[in-house]
């Protein structure tokens, strides 16, 4: 079980809730939290317990981003390799959550913006209340729109011009704009936000782990190919499938009019 000191952890019913915890800062990010994250989602893979995750905000913010008092001004006194080897630092932990092969939900209980912004982009899906606001900050602060993977994965949710709107505007937008564009997979009233997330956590959490596992990898990896070369990964991936148990049992599932019961086994046997 992980017991990280920067932000709340918990499990149920399969599901790992990682909840941002500085509600007074708006849930910003410090160094600390940024190394426990990393490692955090690092180790979620062996977490054999763990089958989907969330990742939300206590209070009203789900993260206002890296902290300016913990974290800008102490970049500013450090030189370029050092700087470096933050933003490195900040890089891996969206390397890490588009690693992991599980679903990762991020539930937007409130403003979401720069690194936050990024956080909440580098999930599989978002759950948003009704006041989540959304900004890509960085050019208002002087930095480049193109931070922690934002100018690789906002594109391909929202298309290049309105990726490129925002990233070099830092507008925020409410939740029903960054839901019509894409952004958000829903929206939801704050009353409903953990119920709602609940709902989806839990039914990821009782699906094919393997199958799940497998789609997610291939996601990412047909960013960069042609279409021949996603079509016959695909095969290969199917065909990796149909050996494992949950296909068998979805099958006998069907025909014994019930419903399956997944192993949950998250890599090759």
């Amino acid at each position: 079980m992980l017991s990280p000191k920067s932000f709340l952890y918990e499990v149920r019913g399969g599901v790992a809730w990682i909840t941002l915890n500085r509600p007074e800062r708006l849930n910003a990010l410090t160094f600390e939290v940024y190394r426990e994250l990393t490692d955090a989602f690092a180790a979620l893979q062996d977490e054999t317990e763990v089958r989907a995750v969330v990742i939300t905000g206590a209070g009203r913010a789900f993260c206002s981003g890296g902290d300016v008092r913990d974290i800008i001004a102490d970049l500013q006194s450090l030189d370029i390799q050092g700087q470096l080897e933050f933003t490195r630092l900040t890089c891996e932990l969206i390397r890490r959550m588009r690693q992991l092969r599980k679903p990762v939900i991020a539930s937007l209980n409130g403003a979401a913006a720069g690194a936050g912004a990024v956080i909440a982009l580098a999930c599989d899906l978002r759950i948003a209340a009704e006041e989540a606001r959304i900004a890509f900050l960085f050019v208002r602060v002087g930095l480049s729109g193109a931070d922690m993977g934002a100018a690789f994965l906002l594109p391909r949710y929202v298309g290049l011009a309105k990726a490129t709107e925002l990233l070099c505007t830092g507008d925020f937008i409410n939740a029903r704009e960054a839901e019509r564009i894409g952004l958000y997979n829903r929206v939801v009233a704050a009353a409903e936000l953990e119920a709602e997330t609940r709902a989806l956590a839990e039914r990821l959490a009782r699906g094919p782990s393997f199958a799940l596992g497998m789609t997610k990898e291939m996601l990412n990896r047909e960013m960069h190919v042609d279409l021949d070369t996603a079509l016959e990964w695909e095969a290969q991936a199917q065909s990796v499938c149909m050996q494992h148990p949950d296909f068998r049992e979805a099958h006998e599932a069907f025909n014994e009019k019930r419903e399956p019961i997944f192993k949950g086994v998250t890599s090759d046997e």
